[in-house]
């Protein structure tokens, strides 16, 4: 499974934004965005002006990031987004939240995307009683995710149902059973990811 194995924080840097990839520690003087707010490279700290596609392309990879894709799974979603009924951006943005590790980190389980798609990789969640390892996995409205019988008992995930978050409307959660529902496709105001959709949209429109 491809996936990007460099520097995290170096992608915030060359975003200009924190997108919070290592969780808890974003918060804290030790994230790499605080202390250096320019972009990675020997002319980071120059000022440069972006023309429309430089714009529409940096939120592109903005998106991408956040979620952890990369550009030909990216695409494959971009491209099912305008075969769907709807707004072709709203429906990127959907099918993105509706993947299974973001689910997971919506539920609270992992302080990042990044760790809770670890954790859908180790076999740790069931949809609707059968054990899924793929993090991207498309979930639909119905499906039931809890967490496995082994998984429970260890301190990791008594720790994160000892500290519930507060969920998107779209979900609904059984703390004390390590169970939660999809009850409802995400609208786009129950989406918080800062991304405007429209500039990728006209990217791959161009």
């Amino acid at each position: 499974m491809a996936r990007y194995t460099g520097a995290h924080c170096r992608q915030c840097r060359r975003e200009g934004m924190k997108l919070f990839l290592k969780g808890d520690r974003c918060y804290t003087d030790k994230c790499a965005f605080a202390r250096r707010g320019y972009a990675p490279g020997q002319h980071g700290q120059s000022k440069k002006k972006l023309s429309n596609y430089g714009i529409q392309l940096r939120e592109k990879q903005k998106a991408k990031r956040i979620y952890g894709v990369l550009e030909g799974q990216f695409r494959r979603y971009y491209e099912k987004a305008e075969t769907m009924r709807g707004i072709t951006g709203e429906n990127l943005l959907k099918l993105l939240e509706m993947r299974l590790d973001n689910v997971v980190f919506k539920l609270g389980y992992g302080a990042s995307r990044r760790e809770a798609r670890q954790l859908v990789n180790h076999g740790h969640f069931l949809v609707n009683g059968h054990r899924v390892d793929i993090a991207s996995y498309k979930l639909s409205v119905g499906d039931v995710i809890t967490v496995s019988e082994k998984s429970r008992a260890s301190e990791r995930f008594k720790v994160f149902a000892a500290n519930p978050k507060a969920l998107p409307k779209w979900l609904s959660g059984n703390v004390e059973n390590f169970e939660a529902k999809v009850i409802s496709e995400p609208a786009r105001e129950d989406i918080d990811v800062p991304v405007n959709e429209t500039l990728i949209v006209e990217l791959y429109s161009r």
